[in-house]
């Protein structure tokens, strides 16, 4: 079995929220992949499925994001799982908005959610680090996670739930570099190759 578990705050004042990007990923895993309702349970919502022929139960914390560990580690004793049975999906203020990183370990960079899972488990669990942007001053962060995607940034932030919902089965086998290039790929598609002048040839300028 394997948890993911994505993270964000709970309610309405907060669901566009960039730091809800986790939310909005898991809830796109639950709907493609036809997992089960959404329950209470762990202090979170929690849905269960299948994904790559594996069990999977998918959480969202309701402890508010400083608080999350005491839910994913609720749910990971519950079950018996190691952390490395985990995978984390969360803001990343480092990334350039729309990229994707797979990470084992490490520490937290000043994310009070991965700080609050690391306290209660250890940080030896998989984060699907998911690139918001920098407001670029640091007194800036607190209100810049906690304000909407802008209108304009809709359909990147719909790419990039999309893409994580369809390559999650990747991660799922353990293939975390195929899973970050199938997903950058859907996220930044290569621009189309120039149409061929008629005729298949370029003209020749010398006649």
């Amino acid at each position: 079995m394997l948890l993911i578990a994505g993270l964000g705050n709970p309610g309405p004042k907060y669901e566009r929220n960039r730091h809800n990007i986790g939310f909005m990923a898991v809830d796109e895993i639950v709907r493609r992949h036809s997992f089960g309702a959404w329950r209470t349970r762990f202090q979170s919502m929690a849905a269960e499925g299948n994904i790559a022929g594996q069990k999977v139960m998918v959480i969202k914390p309701m402890t508010y994001m400083n608080e999350s560990g005491r839910a994913v580690g609720e749910a990971l004793r519950f079950f018996k799982l190691e952390p490395s049975e985990l995978i984390v999906i969360h803001d990343e203020l480092d990334l350039v908005p729309g990229k994707i990183r797979v990470k084992r370990g490490g520490g937290h960079a000043g994310h009070n959610g991965l700080r609050s899972i690391a306290a209660h488990i250890g940080d030896d669990f998989r984060r699907v680090r998911t690139g918001i942007g920098h407001p670029g001053d640091k007194n800036r962060v607190h209100g810049y996670v906690l304000s909407d995607f802008a209108k304009a940034e809709q359909p990147l932030v719909e790419r990039v739930t999309d893409a994580i919902a369809a390559y999650i089965p990747l991660l799922v086998e353990g293939d975390e570099s195929g899973f970050m290039s199938r997903a950058a790929h859907d996220i930044f598609p290569p621009p189309p190759k120039p149409p061929r002048p008629e005729g298949g040839e370029a003209p020749d300028s010398h006649r």
